[in-house]
C-alpha cells in the first residue's frame, strides 16, 4: 500500500485524514514539525509527501527546497486560501501539485492517485523504452535521464514532461494538452504551471538547449536523434 507523509502542525488534521485515505488503500503518517518530517522522509519509506505552507521552524517552501536537494519524491503543497503566488512559488521549488486550504479529502485523494500513477508508469507510449538523442538519453523504464553522460535528477512531473516530449520529438505540445496528459484529472489548473515546470526542466538540462517554445503554440523537443531503440 502506498505510504504518504503529511507534514502539518495542525494536530487535529492527521487522524481523520488517515482514516479517510485508508478507504482508498493509502497509508498516512504525519509529522508536526519539518525536522521530524525530514527525518522520516530520509528513511525512504514514503511514496509521496504533503506539505503545509505555514509551518514552525521553516515554512513549507523552505521545506520543499530541502526535500528537493535530497529526493524526487512527489510533493503536494497545501496553500492557504489558494493564493496564486503560493502555488507559483511551490511549483518553482519543485512541488508536483498544490491544493488550497480548506480542501475536500476526496480531491486530495484524486491528486495523490494521479501523482502515484505517474510515478508507476510512463505517460505515453514510445518506440521502445530508451530514447537516445544528441547529448540526451531518456529511459522510460528506469526513469533515468542522462545529460551529456551525467545523470540528471528530475522530479516526477519534470520527468513525465520530458518523457512526453521525447516520445514524439519535433511535435508541438500545447499547454492545455500537456496539462491534460500529465495531470489526468480536471482541477483548478492554469497554464502558468506548465511554464514553470518547463523552466525547471530547461535549467536542469543545461547546457543543452533542446526544449523550444513556439509562440502561441506550445513546446517541442528539438534535438537530433542519435539512435532509437
Amino acid at each position: 500500500m502506498p505510504r504518504i507523509l503529511l507534514i502539518d502542525d495542525d494536530e487535529h488534521l492527521a487522524a481523520p485524514l488517515a482514516t479517510y485515505l485508508a478507504r482508498f488503500g493509502l497509508v498516512l503518517d504525519s509529522a508536526l514539525r519539518p525536522g521530524q518530517g525530514l527525518a522520516l522522509l530520509r528513511t525512504g519509506a514514503y511514496d509521496a509527501a504533503i506539505l503545509d505552507v505555514m509551518l514552525p521552524e521553516m515554512d513549507g517552501f523552505a521545506l520543499c527546497r530541502e526535500i528537493r536537494r535530497e529526493s524526487d519524491i512527489p510533493v503536494i503543497m497545501l496553500t492557504a486560501r489558494g493564493d496564486v503566488m503560493d502555488r507559483v512559488v511551490g511549483l518553482e521549488l519543485g512541488a508536483d501539485d498544490y491544493l488550497p486550504k480548506p480542501f475536500e479529502p476526496r480531491e486530495l485523494v484524486a491528486r495523490l492517485q494521479t501523482i502515484l500513477r505517474r510515478q508507476r508508469a510512463a505517460p505515453v507510449p514510445a518506440q521502445g523504452q530508451r530514447r537516445v538523442f544528441q547529448g540526451l538519453v531518456v529511459d522510460l523504464e528506469t526513469r533515468e535521464v542522462l545529460r551529456q553522460g551525467e545523470r540528471v535528477e528530475l522530479t516526477g512531473t519534470e520527468f513525465e514532461l520530458l518523457a512526453l516530449l521525447a516520445a514524439e520529438p519535433g511535435k508541438v505540445f500545447g499547454r492545455d494538452d500537456i496539462l491534460n496528459r500529465l495531470r489526468g484529472h480536471e482541477a483548478e489548473l492554469y497554464t502558468r504551471a506548465v511554464d514553470i515546470v518547463v523552466s525547471r526542466l530547461r535549467k536542469k538540462l543545461e547546457p543543452l538547449d533542446c526544449i523550444k517554445t513556439l509562440r502561441n503554440a506550445g513546446y517541442t523537443l528539438a534535438v537530433g536523434t542519435a539512435e532509437a531503440s
